[in-house]
């Protein structure tokens, strides 16, 4: 590949193309808030501009922790033209996890909405690098515990001056967590390459720029950052980005707006199916929806009553989307077969291949350069773990048919999946295990029936002797220390867990077991968690 053309496959360049060519056409919608796409670019710049009298350089790690609005959109593409890396955080991480992320990732400095700064605040002391907080909302100049506080206004306050830094494809643009299992979460360091690759892969001969893209999901993701935002920004497409998800609201925003795509993922389908038939079912702009996990048994149900496609893919942030459907080639309950930019193989426990429809761990390798994870940052043992004899080890279990076409079976990790969510096990046990009455847990995966890979978290807890812990007491615990959506749903107190020779809890054991009568099920107490 060419210097030039090296440098042409960053995302902040693919925006200044598209804003050149088609000028003040709508590009962003959010609420009432429009930006065509010369106005968005301009956003950026000043952005850039603001950051880069800051001091934020080429390769300095920069925090957001946004709910979707359009300052988050302007930010990433803003620390793309200085060559910076976003750090994207999930609003409802807290506590040690937190702090774990904003330290571990060398962020200097947060961009954050104000109703979050009551998560930071708390934690700065456990993250000396990160020296400057910016409000995207009302706040006043300040310095909180020897850090300086900036409003966005003052950040964009200038003509959008700065001095571009020299990128390339190979260069990171975003440290994205994943779920960790037997250790804290794994920072995914991302190469422009990737994100531009994926979209490139979903939005070709699906979309182009009379189309109009909407995603409610959260763009502290992948699903919507590059799934939904990117590809639109590629295809020349509007782009209108959701506050969140809502069943009821859903059709009436997508026939307001014109939309004719949606990313998903799998538990919305079902949600959206379970909702009372309507005469007019059928009658809105959509006709594809891209996404992952549609379950199989209401994929052609819902494409029928509501009139559109479904295109599934799977992926990981550390390696993309090597499987994808397209209109001539799917299957209900398939996410996909392998792109031609990747090699796979599904081995047994032994490493050798296994045949048609036989369960097998799924083994990726690229065929192009910078299309996936660089590593898992300043985790060089983790990344090597993963990488074994020259293969991607994506830790779950997949099948394909006679056709090429991969079915989602089941994780192989301990990590869990909820609701578009990964969740760590080992983050899930740390702080269970950290109340006094706990002697020790296992968090495990319950399939939801939200479709493939969805999980409720289970939780089996072996109490210290000569002490009790009632369920409400520990959620409340959980509530206060983790984000909302690792929270277990189910609690089960054992005298004794299942072990191995080495006494490392047997957790395919409790799987098997699954949810006993002697469980207790969040949902039937009557608690409601807050977000």
């Amino acid at each position: 590949m060419s210097a030039n053309l090296a440098r042409a496959r960053v995302i902040h360049a693919i925006l200044e193309r598209q804003a050149v060519k088609y000028g003040d056409r709508c590009f962003l919608r959010f609420g009432d808030q429009e930006f065509g796409f010369a106005t968005f670019n301009h956003m950026a710049n000043r952005v850039a501009g603001g950051l880069q009298n800051l001091g934020i350089s080429k390769g300095d790690k920069v925090a957001v922790v946004m709910d979707n609005c359009p300052e988050f959109l302007f930010s990433i593409y803003g620390l793309s033209k200085l060559g910076a890396v976003q750090v994207p955080i999930n609003t409802a991480h807290k506590g040690e996890i937190l702090a774990y992320m904003l330290d571990h990732s060398d962020s200097c400095a947060v961009i954050a909405q104000p109703q979050y700064l009551e998560r930071i605040l708390p934690v700065l002391p456990q993250a000396p690098k990160l020296r400057t907080l910016i409000v995207a909302g009302p706040a006043g100049e300040a310095v909180v515990d020897g850090r300086q506080t900036i409003r966005w206004a003052d950040l964009v306050a200038n003509d959008g001056s700065y001095t571009p830094a020299e990128v390339s494809y190979a260069d990171p643009v975003a440290i994205m967590y994943t779920s960790g299992t037997t250790g804290p979460s794994k920072g995914v360091l991302t190469p422009h390459n990737l994100p531009i690759t994926v979209s490139e892969r979903l939005c070709e001969g699906v979309l182009g720029d009379q189309d109009c893209m909407f995603t409610m999901l959260p763009l502290f993701h992948n699903g919507g950052q590059v799934v939904g935002c990117l590809s639109a920004l590629m295809s020349g497409a509007r782009l209108v980005v959701g506050e969140r998800f809502s069943a009821s609201t859903f059709w009436s925003e997508i026939r307001r707006s014109g939309c004719t795509a949606f990313t998903y993922i799998g538990s919305v389908l079902p949600m959206l199916y379970k909702v009372e038939p309507r005469p007019d079912d059928r009658d809105h702009p959509l006709r594809v929806g891209i996404g992952g996990g549609a379950p199989r048994d209401i994929f052609h149900a819902f494409e029928t009553r509501f009139g559109l496609t479904l295109l599934e893919f799977y992926g990981q942030s550390e390696i993309g989307v090597p499987l994808v459907s397209d209109r001539a080639h799917r299957k209900a309950g398939a996410c996909g077969r392998v792109h031609p930019d990747y090699v796979a193989r599904l081995v047994g426990d032994d490493g050798l291949p296994v045949g048609p429809n036989r369960p097998g761990e799924l083994l990726i390798r690229p065929e192009k350069a910078h299309i996936i994870g660089l590593e898992y940052y300043k985790m060089a043992e983790k990344t090597v773990e993963v990488w074994r004899d020259l293969w991607y080890h994506t830790g779950e279990y997949l099948s394909c048919d006679e056709e090429g076409f991969y079915y989602f079976v089941d994780r192989k990790k301990d990590a869990l999946r909820r609701r578009g969510e990964n969740i760590s096990s080992f983050e899930v046990e740390k702080v269970i295990n950290s109340h006094p009455a706990v002697l020790e847990s296992a968090a495990i995966g319950i399939q939801s029936g939200m479709g493939a890979g969805e999980d409720e978290v289970m939780a089996c807890i072996t109490l210290r002797p000569g002490h009790e812990l009632d369920p409400i007491e520990l959620i409340g615990y959980c509530e206060k220390r983790m984000a909302y959506f690792m929270v277990p749903r189910y609690l089960r107190f054992m005298s004794a867990m299942p072990k191995t020779a080495s006494m490392r809890i047997e957790k395919y054991k409790l799987r098997l077991q699954g949810v006993t009568p002697d469980t207790w099920d969040l949902q039937q107490s009557g608690y409601k968690l807050r977000k």
